[in-house]
């Protein structure tokens, strides 16, 4: 007789219960509808939704549901006529109130969406969403760096008191670009002492020497490889400050990755308030701290256009009015350390952290001034791109914003708040600072809206694929191997339902190049069922019993099965972990479907038969 652990069977059963339950909201798909938000990022109220609710009755405008997720409403309709009209008539009603969005949500009932459970969210290719193409000014991230060197060539001349009558960058041995320091020393310098200084000042430079009658002239060049490596780093940095934006975002699976040379590819499923992305990501923001200064009439300053020396006229951004700030900086974002969002007792705030350095200075600083006010300003960067005689030039806009201006009420240091801010604006800008600033600016240079029309599009033709790929495996193991070939089909299925909970629980996004996957995931099962059912066949031709021939051919294919999913999972996690965007998106699901096709056909496949067969005393033949 053949004998299956009972632990064994309850442990199937649970684990099919679970993944049923996880894998429902997927069985109910989506429905068009309206997001609605405020732009200030305050949550949409229960109140507010029954206001809406009631202008789209009052207007005949049928819809199948209203709900909150996220501070945003929701508006659910049964097709996408009802759905564009009811877009205009909250546009023309509500305009001020709300940012109106077209989006995709799932049909999840009520009672599957209170214990948590959502669909397999879609990527890009499905759900719709935006991708933005980004520009690196790479020539810039070199300019800085060569400026760097300019004033480390001054610094070590004026040490060595080498007098010096100009020191330029000037483009050299061809580039098209400024790419080295040239020094011209004064009148009866010593040459042998300007150079040992800027060697030492200027390690990595190529230094090249000649002398004149005016005065020596030593040019300082960087190599292409140091170029090269500029380039690469403001490039890797740029990437990383997108992505941890993006992450921020809490878009689910986001693409950030690099295109060609100087581009960078990012991609956001399921984004609806586009405009509101494309500032926050493409935008260079700092700060700085300035004490006030209290002794000089900013009102004054305004009007007569003389700013006394050493201060900076600006205008505060929540009330108009004219702020004179002195021009010695506190301490500035690129020392921040931390920025997160809270409730204070004057509302939203941003916690700020800095480093040692700047807290010792901010401490300094608020010691001899308690009772004066400080202001905060932001510093925001962004690439203009004009048509100047036919040609396009590009140059970079800063805008300076006083944010906050608070009387300092005690001592600190390196830890202490900004307030006075909404909290949409405190939740950007604390997500500005945390994720840096670029090295260089970067500039849109593309962008693509992909429409939920053509995901529903591509989902229909991608489920097609799947039913017709899953219609003619089981088709074929239920004529080639009869009842246990049954067996399998009822395996493969089990699988799929594994696989589609195990998306779901992970929230793991499904793109055509993962429904690929699931297409490959079943025939890997298939391939097990197949190698298990072939050697029960091989044994029943030597003439062993039936039960003795199924425990066989479950023991002996044991170690083909797992020796070829291992080799396929090994390569799987490496295109996970390594992979980005459609590869990554293939990884995954091919990697969790190895595993759920290997518990399926060796544990689900087993217990099956082993019910059918093993309580069989007298068994003359299988229908294998």
């Amino acid at each position: 007789m053949l004998e299956y652990a009972r632990w064994k069977y309850i442990l199937i059963v649970v684990v099919l219960l679970i993944a049923l339950l996880f894998a429902l909201p997927n069985v109910f798909g989506q429905a068009p509808a309206l997001q609605l938000a405020h732009a200030d990022h305050t949550p949409v109220t229960a109140a507010e939704v029954r206001t809406v609710s009631a202008y789209l009755k009052a207007k005949d405008i049928p819809f199948s549901g209203a709900y909150l997720q996220n501070g945003r409403l929701l508006v659910r309709f049964a097709n996408e006529s009802a759905q564009f009209r009811a877009q205009d008539a909250i546009n023309t009603k509500f305009k001020k109130e709300y940012i109106s969005a077209l989006t995709l949500v799932p049909r999840t009932p009520a009672w599957l969406r209170d214990l948590g459970l959502k669909p397999m969210p879609l990527g890009l290719d499905l759900s719709g969403g935006l991708e933005l193409l980004y520009q690196v000014d790479t020539h810039s991230a070199v300019k800085q760096m060569l400026q760097m060197y300019t004033q480390d060539a001054a610094h070590a001349l004026a040490a060595a008191n080498v007098p010096v009558a100009s020191i330029t960058n000037v483009a050299a041995d061809g580039s098209a670009v400024p790419n080295a320091v040239h020094i011209t020393l004064a009148s009866g310098a010593d040459v042998r002492t300007a150079a040992a200084a800027l060697a030492h000042s200027l390690q990595g430079l190529s230094l090249h020497t000649e002398t004149h009658a005016a005065g020596a002239v030593i040019e300082a060049t960087m190599p292409s490889a140091l170029i090269h490596q500029r380039e690469e780093y403001a490039i890797e940095q740029a990437i990383s400050i997108l992505r941890n934006r993006v992450n921020a975002l809490g878009v689910s699976e986001p693409v950030v990755q690099r295109q060609g040379n100087n581009r960078i590819d990012v991609q956001l499923p399921g984004v609806e308030n586009m405009a509101e992305v494309k500032h926050l990501l493409g935008q260079a923001a700092t700060l700085e701290f300035h004490l006030n200064d209290t002794e000089n009439n900013p009102y004054e300053a305004e009007q007569t256009g003389n700013v006394p020396l050493g201060d900076k006229l600006y205008t505060n951004t929540w009330n108009g009015q004219p702020v004179l700030l002195k021009r010695a900086v506190i301490a500035t974002g690129d020392q921040l350390t931390g920025a997160t969002v809270s409730e204070g007792p004057q509302g939203p705030q941003v916690n700020v952290t800095l480093d040692s350095r700047a807290g010792d200075n901010m401490l300094r600083t608020t010691k001899e001034n308690v009772g004066k006010p400080m202001g905060v300003v932001l510093i925001t960067k962004h690439v203009v791109t004009r048509d100047v005689d036919g040609k396009k030039e590009s140059h970079v806009v800063t805008t300076e914003k006083v944010i906050n201006d608070a009387t300092i009420d005690g001592v600190f240091s390196n830890q202490f708040m900004i307030t006075g801010l909404t909290l949409g604006g405190a939740q950007d800008l604390a997500i500005l600072l945390r994720s840096g600033s670029f090295l260089t600016p970067i500039s849109l240079v593309a962008q693509s809206v992909i429409g939920p029309s053509l995901g529903a599009e591509n989902i229909k033709m991608g489920v097609d694929a799947l039913v017709l790929g899953m219609a003619g495996v089981l088709i074929f193991m239920a004529i080639y191997y009869k009842i246990f070939g049954l067996v399998a089909d009822a395996v493969l299925m089990a699988n799929v339902v594994l696989l589609t909970a195990l998306l779901s629980m992970m929230h793991a996004a499904l793109s055509l190049p993962g429904i690929a996957g699931i297409i490959l995931t079943v025939g890997i099962a298939v391939d097990a069922n197949v190698l298990i059912y072939e050697r029960i066949r091989e044994e029943l031709r030597k003439g062993v019993s039936p039960q003795a021939a199924i425990r066989a051919g479950f023991e002996k294919a044991f170690s083909a099965i797992v020796d070829s999913n291992v080799t396929t999972a090994i390569a799987g996690l490496v295109l996970w972990i390594f992979g980005t965007g459609a590869i990554r998106g293939f990884a995954v699901v091919l990697t969790l479907g190895i595993g759920t096709s290997m518990f399926t056909s060796l544990m689900g496949s087993r217990a099956l038969v082993t019910l059918m067969y093993g309580g069989r005393r007298k068994l003359a033949r299988l229908h294998i």
